[in-house]
């Protein structure tokens, strides 16, 4: 089975996924704990990684919990099933790369310049008046 990618899973835990990720990452959760009796489980790297604060520290958990969920499953066929279909329903939408931009603005008299990743929802830049 091929690992998740600890992108997807920061992505999902740190909330920049939006509501789609909301919900891959409660049901990643749900699938995980079903059964706790096998070690290891991935519970602790997911809760871990749940509340994990530093981008470093997410990207270590991250890369843990992949590695757990991915021995889980070379152990336990019906958790390599469900995983499975977990990542076949992943959206599209979830974005895992780095996200590094580069932006260069030259020339002019720009006022308000905005350079932005993953915007959910809208932006709002008020009234300049003029």
């Amino acid at each position: 089975m091929e690992p998740i990618a600890p992108e997807l899973l920061t992505a999902l835990a740190s909330g920049t996924a939006g509501a789609a990720g909301q919900q891959m990452w409660t049901s990643l959760r749900d699938l995980v704990r079903r059964r706790t009796d096998v070690e290891p489980n991935g519970v602790g790297e997911l809760t871990a990684l749940a509340t994990a604060v530093g981008s470093a520290e997410r990207a270590a958990l991250a890369e843990r919990l992949a590695q757990v969920l991915a021995e889980r499953a070379g152990r336990d066929s019906v958790f390599a099933d469900a995983l499975r279909a977990w990542r076949q329903d992943a959206p599209d939408a979830v974005r895992t790369g780095s996200g590094d931009v580069h932006s260069e603005v030259s020339g002019g008299r720009q006022q308000t310049v905005i350079q932005a990743r993953d915007v959910h929802g809208g932006i709002n830049l008020g009234n300049h008046g003029g």
